[in-house]
């Protein structure tokens, strides 16, 4: 039951469940007709973020799982502290426990994360237009920035998923002022 399920540190052996988890995430977005890449299909292999470089995240105390106790983790959240924010690189919640309110528990314990570290904030990058993206980071509390308020980590990581192929126009940065 996904009640039953806790936040913890991942741990070396939750490395190699974290792409499981990120492509199950995703296809959410093909089972709702929105093109991640342009040109992609059906067909294309999801993109996913190799298990080792998670390893150096893990190391750092800024990558957590969610999963009932002993179990395998079901959600996971890996962040950076990016100047004065927890920026938040991937959050995926497996398609098992999709709808559960498990995502909300998981950025709820990365806000109280980023209070217990005394950070100004936190931040990530997005999709404006899948509901499950901006519109529920913007329930949690967390708002677009662009122009100025978007400079420094926040450009170079928008910068960085433009020419790895996703399209400028449909993503943007976001804050939650703590």
């Amino acid at each position: 039951m996904s009640a039953a399920m806790i936040v913890r540190l991942a741990a070396p052996g939750d490395l190699l469940r974290l792409p499981e988890i990120e492509v199950s995430a995703a296809t959410l977005f093909r089972d709702q007709g929105v093109e991640v890449f342009a040109g992609e299909t059906d067909e294309t292999p999801i993109d996913f973020t190799p298990a080792e470089v998670w390893a150096p995240i893990m190391a750092e105390g800024l990558l957590w799982v969610m999963s009932e106790p002993g179990g395998p983790a079901g959600a996971f959240l890996a962040a950076r502290i990016e100047e004065d924010r927890l920026h938040i690189l991937e959050f995926d919640v497996h398609r098992a426990h999709q709808g559960q309110g498990l995502g909300r528990r998981l950025l709820t314990f990365a806000v109280d994360e980023a209070r217990r570290r005394g950070l100004a904030g936190l931040s990530l990058t997005t999709f404006r237009d899948a509901p499950w993206n901006a519109p529920f980071y913007a329930s949690a509390g967390f708002a677009i920035v662009e122009g100025e308020d978007a400079r420094g980590a926040l450009q170079a990581y928008l910068d960085r998923e433009a020419a790895r192929g996703l399209d400028p126009a449909r993503r943007c940065a976001m804050i939650l002022r703590l």
